[in-house]
């Protein structure tokens, strides 16, 4: 045993060895940790609070055939969810079997029906479940090995397990009619497959997510909202604020001190050093949506407001620190995305005879000037930095892509190719990269953003060579990354994911 494992055993062992069931800062999301078995090696289970890790060790013989031994964190949940987490088994290890994952149970007893994502020390990737108490463990092969990013997921009694490499898109498996009770417990669990070896394993970015219920209402009825920042460079998630209401599309200051959502009408300034929003006044314009936007100098806001009266939701403009907002657009349906590097233009997506088109309009009001001709819905436009460009999305082929064209509306290309229904290019303050979100065709059409499905955000050079990169793995849609959300120094992105239940959320700090 190296001296580095034996320092990292040590502090597990000091967080609570065996059985722990009371909730604890130590567990983060999770209620308890204990050795499912008889195992021969306790194992040990605790949350670092300051790199927002779960560190686990575990041994057992195994978790197949009619019984299972290894070391398991959970949390009892009841009805549908979604389990997140980046995986990964360390060092060389003694057994290639090995293994690391999520699991979900209907007891803590041995022999327990359960169902488990799981990736094996030699790579094998595979969804495991024993579909009743005793019975002999089956198995279904994912087509790739060595995943790092896994994902189960409940509805009813169908469960889907998710999981990639790192960057690339997931690879799907499932199971249907597995009865495991409507409480089960879920969580993080290691096995050695070697009942004299204690194996350990890291996951971070774990997330527990509540599904939108089928009878949701979209456009009425909301879940809870999750602020979130990603790196873009690692992909590394940090979770800062929850709320319970829907709040949609953050904007990142110049200065790198605010982030700027709209939430029930209204638009907040979130201060990101004391992890607070307050209430930016918009005079008596309070229908705000998310197409919001600030300009590059970061002095004025572009708000985007419902006013029945005038066919819908129509422009303005205001200070960035609040006041009476100045109506741009007065005729709807107007939805703002972008302003031109020099503030003397707005871009929008505007619906005039029936058809949704991309508009410039100068930013003190005046003509408007249309951009796209294109039969289909065309939407999200925004200046490069250089003011050469807008890049924009356009479901003119029968698929949502995204599309560059000049600032006058010339030579307008597609960047992506259509494999999935892509929308909102945002460009990099650097002027390199654009990230976007990415919805599966299985589940939304090409001209639908809507709320509460499975997305990605990627990746893309601006000038759209290369294969777009999977940058983080979400759940959530409308009002996640609408609008403009890099960090100044084209770093990090903010972003927004739901879930139904804002409790299983772990805020960090």
């Amino acid at each position: 045993m190296k001296p580095t494992w034996l320092i990292y055993l040590i502090s597990l062992l000091l967080s609570g060895p065996g059985c722990s069931h009371a909730q604890s800062p130590k567990l983060g999301l999770f209620t308890g940790h204990q050795d499912i078995g008889k195992v021969h090696q306790p194992g040990a289970a605790r949350y670092d609070a300051r790199t927002h890790q779960y560190h686990m060790a575990g041994s057992g013989y195994n978790v197949w055939f009619d019984h299972d031994e290894f070391q398991f964190m959970y949390k009892p949940i009841n009805g549908d969810f979604i389990l997140y987490a980046r995986a990964a088994l360390l060092g060389n290890g003694v057994d290639p079997h090995r293994k690391v994952g999520w699991m979900v149970r209907s007891s803590l007893d041995t022999n327990s029906a359960h169902i488990n994502a799981v990736v094996h020390g030699d790579g094998l990737t595979s969804l495991q479940y024993r579909p009743t108490t005793g019975a002999n463990t089956q198995e279904i092969r994912a087509t790739i090995t060595h995943a790092d990013v896994i994902q189960l997921e409940r509805k009813g009694t169908t469960y889907t397990m998710r999981v990639a490499k790192f960057g690339e898109p997931f690879v799907t498996q499932q199971v249907t009619d597995l009865a495991l009770g409507e409480q089960v417990y879920v969580g993080l669990f290691i096995s050695s497959h070697n009942k004299d070896v204690l194996e350990q394993g890291v996951f971070r970015d774990v997330r527990i997510s509540v599904p939108a219920p089928e009878s949701l209402v979209p456009y009425r009825q909301y879940l809870a909202s999750n602020l979130e920042i990603l790196d873009v460079t690692t992909g590394t998630r940090q979770l800062i604020y929850t709320n319970p209401n829907s709040i949609q599309a953050p904007n990142w200051t110049p200065d790198g001190k605010t982030l700027l959502y709209n939430s029930q009408g209204l638009m907040y300034r979130f201060d990101l050093a004391k992890r607070t929003p307050k209430v930016l006044p918009t005079g008596a314009v309070t229908n705000n949506n998310n197409d919001h936007v600030l300009s590059f100098d970061g002095q004025l806001l572009g708000l985007s407001s419902g006013v029945s009266e005038r066919g819908g939701s129509v422009i303005y403009t205001v200070p960035v620190r609040g006041g009476t907002p100045t109506l741009i657009t007065p005729q709807g349906p107007s939805y703002l995305h972008g302003w031109s590097p020099d503030k003397r233009h707005l871009v929008f997506t505007g619906s005039r005879q029936d058809e949704y088109d991309i508009y410039r309009v100068p930013s003190a009001g005046g003509p408007e000037v249309r951009l796209t001709q294109a039969k289909g819905l065309d939407d999200g436009p925004e200046y490069s930095p250089d003011g050469q460009y807008i890049y924009f999305n356009s479901a003119r082929t029968g698929t949502m892509q995204l599309y560059r064209m000049k600032a006058d509306g010339s030579e307008q290309q597609a960047l992506t190719n259509g494999e999935y229904q892509d929308w909102f290019p945002h460009v990099s303050p650097d002027g390199k990269w654009l990230v976007f979100l990415s919805f599966l065709k299985e589940e939304v059409k090409a001209d639908d953003h809507p709320f509460y499905k499975h997305v990605y955000l990627r990746l893309l050079p601006v000038s759209g060579q290369g294969q777009p990169r999977v940058i983080a793995y979400v759940y959530g849609g409308q009002g996640t990354i609408n609008t403009p959300s890099w960090s100044p120094d084209s770093r990090r992105v903010a972003f927004i994911s739901n879930t139904a239940e804002g409790s299983l959320s772990l805020v960090e700090q």
